[in-house]
């Protein structure tokens, strides 16, 4: 079953992961949102990051999880950035990704059935 995520991304000019190969490289909510679809729905992002790990093939697979079906909304509030993400993948995941594009500058405000 789908759930909707709202984050929010308080101050999208620190929006990025530690690893700049890996981060968000948009700077508005069109972009970003693109960028987090396209991390939901392919496993590009995830396969490059688990190909810098130290021993690729003792990742976890269930984080290479996909949702062809995931889609994402941004939308600029003034300063801010939210974003309204509708996946069936698990909440680690959808965590994982984000925390991978956006580091530790977003924040999770509200989870429900899609």
């Amino acid at each position: 079953m789908p759930t909707r995520f709202y984050i929010s991304l308080p101050d999208p000019s620190r929006v990025r992961g530690a690893d700049v190969t890996l981060a968000f490289q948009s700077q508005g909510a069109d972009g970003l949102a693109a960028e987090l679809q396209d991390a939901l729905r392919s496993d590009g992002l995830f396969e490059r990051w688990r190909a810098q790990q130290e021993d690729p093939d003792e990742v976890d697979p269930a984080l290479g999880a996909t949702d062809a079906n995931a889609t994402v909304l941004g939308e600029q509030h003034d300063l801010h950035i939210d974003l309204i993400v509708i996946t069936s993948l698990p909440s680690a995941v959808m965590r994982q990704r984000l925390g991978l594009l956006a580091g530790n500058g977003w924040q999770l405000r509200d989870v429900s059935a899609a």
